[in-house]
């Protein structure tokens, strides 16, 4: 928590052992000065605690906030995932029709060449030179 605290001096005046008055506006003054000063120490409990308060309620919603965003990636996460699922699930069935198709092309491609061998054979026989 940063030091943001505020503080006051107590400054308390001090009576001048030379010249010390009784009268009635002096301690009139006096009461007055320590009024202020013990108002203005009120004050600034009153700004420290609402600081206090604010920095709670910003670190609560920090980790409010942080909670939800970690939440939020979770939940991406598992729609990613469930996507690659089921694009692995299709990429997979095609990788499968792939192999027929391949396989079909070699087993055709063997037939070919043996009739092409055939063929050539055949016209040796006919047409031996």
């Amino acid at each position: 928590m940063n030091n943001t605290m505020l503080s006051i001096s107590h400054a308390k005046p001090t009576p001048n052992s030379a010249f010390v008055s009784s009268t009635l506006s002096d301690v009139y003054c006096s009461s007055r000065i320590e009024y202020i000063s013990t108002r203005v120490q009120e004050l600034v409990e009153k700004i420290n605690c609402s600081r206090t308060s604010d920095q709670k309620v910003m670190d609560s919603f920090q980790e409010k906030l942080s909670e939800k965003v970690s939440e939020t990636c979770q939940q991406m996460k598992e729609l990613m995932y469930a996507v690659y699922d089921e694009n692995s699930n299709e990429m997979q069935m095609k990788l499968q029709e792939l192999t027929e198709v391949l396989e079909s092309c070699t087993k055709l491609n063997n037939e070919l060449l043996e009739a092409s061998r055939a063929l050539a054979s055949l016209r040796e026989s006919l047409h031996p030179e």
